[in-house]
C-alpha cells in the first residue's frame, strides 16, 4: 500500500505544485493590487453594490469590497473557490482510470495488494493533495495580508480556507467514484463537473427559486461573502457534503472491486 502511495504522489507532484502555486500567487497578486487600488475603492464599492443580481451572487451587496475583507471575499474568494475546485475535480477523476488508460494496470495489478488497498491507498494520495493545495494557498495569502499591513479577521479566514477543503473534498468524492467507472481519462468531465457545479451556486444567488435549493450543491456552505460576514453555515449542506463525499469513496471501492479491468 505505502508502494501505491508514493508512486502515486511522485507521479502528480508536479500537478500539485502548478496548480497549488498558479492559483495561490494569481491570489497574492490580486491581494497585492489592492493597495494600489484603495483610493479608488470607496467609488467602486457603491457602484458594484447596486447591481442587483451580479452584487448578490458575488457577496458585494453585502461586503464593501473598499475592505480588504471585503475584497478579498469577494475577488480572491472567487478564484480560490474555482480554481480549487477544478484542481480537485481534475485530480480524483483520473487516480484510478489512469491506469487502464495508459496500460500500467501490469505494474499495479502485480502487486501482492488487495484492489481495496490500492483504491485506499489512492485516496489518500487525494486527501494529502487536497491538504496541500490548501495549505500553500494558505501560505501565500497570509504572505499578501502582511506585505499589506492590513486588519484582516484571521478567523474567519481560516474558516474560509477550511470550508474550501471540504468542499474540495466533496467535489473530489464525486470525481473519485465517476474514475472508477471507466478505463479512460476523463479530465475534461472533472473540469465540466466543477464548473457545472460553480455555475449552479451563482445561479442558485441570482435567481430567487433556486436560493432554497443551494445546499444540494458544495458551495454553498463555504462562500467567502456568507463566511465574512458572519452568516450561519448552513447545517443542511454539510450533511449533504458529508454524505456525498462517503457516497463517491464507497462506490469507488465497490465498483473497483466488481468489475473487470483492462491491463
Amino acid at each position: 500500500m505505502r508502494t501505491v502511495l508514493k508512486r502515486e504522489l511522485i507521479q502528480n507532484i508536479k500537478n500539485l505544485l502548478i496548480w497549488s502555486i498558479s492559483v495561490g500567487i494569481l491570489g497574492l497578486i490580486c491581494i497585492l493590487l489592492y493597495e494600489s487600488m484603495q483610493g479608488d475603492m470607496k467609488e467602486m464599492a457603491d457602484a458594484f453594490s447596486n447591481m442587483g443580481a451580479f452584487s448578490d451572487a458575488f457577496g458585494m451587496s453585502t461586503l464593501s469590497i473598499a475592505s480588504l475583507k471585503g475584497y478579498f471575499a469577494t475577488e480572491i474568494g472567487a478564484v480560490h473557490g474555482l480554481g480549487s475546485g477544478m484542481f480537485a475535480a481534475i485530480t480524483a477523476i483520473s487516480i484510478i482510470s489512469k491506469e487502464e488508460d495508459g496500460h500500467t494496470g501490469e505494474f499495479t495489478f502485480s502487486l501482492p495488494l488487495s484492489r481495496s488497498k490500492i483504491i485506499a491507498a489512492k485516496g489518500i494520495c487525494v486527501a494529502i493533495m487536497l491538504v496541500v493545495f490548501t495549505a500553500v494557498c494558505t501560505v501565500f495569502y497570509i504572505v499578501g495580508f502582511k506585505i499589506l499591513g492590513e486588519d484582516m479577521p484571521m478567523d474567519q479566514f481560516f474558516t474560509f480556507m477550511g470550508s474550501q477543503l471540504l468542499m474540495n473534498a466533496e467535489i473530489a468524492g464525486i470525481c473519485f467514484g465517476l474514475s472508477s467507472l471507466a478505463g479512460k481519462n476523463r479530465i475534461g468531465l472533472g473540469l465540466g463537473i466543477a464548473l457545472l457545479l460553480y455555475s449552479y451556486d451563482v445561479m442558485g444567488r441570482v435567481v430567487p427559486d433556486l436560493k432554497d435549493s443551494l445546499f444540494w450543491g458544495p458551495y454553498s456552505y463555504c462562500n467567502a461573502a456568507e463566511i465574512f460576514t458572519g452568516a450561519d453555515t448552513p447545517a443542511k449542506a454539510l450533511v449533504v457534503a458529508v454524505i456525498v463525499l462517503a457516497l463517491g469513496v464507497l462506490f469507488a471501492f465497490w465498483n473497483y472491486n466488481r468489475r473487470d479491468l483492462a491491463s
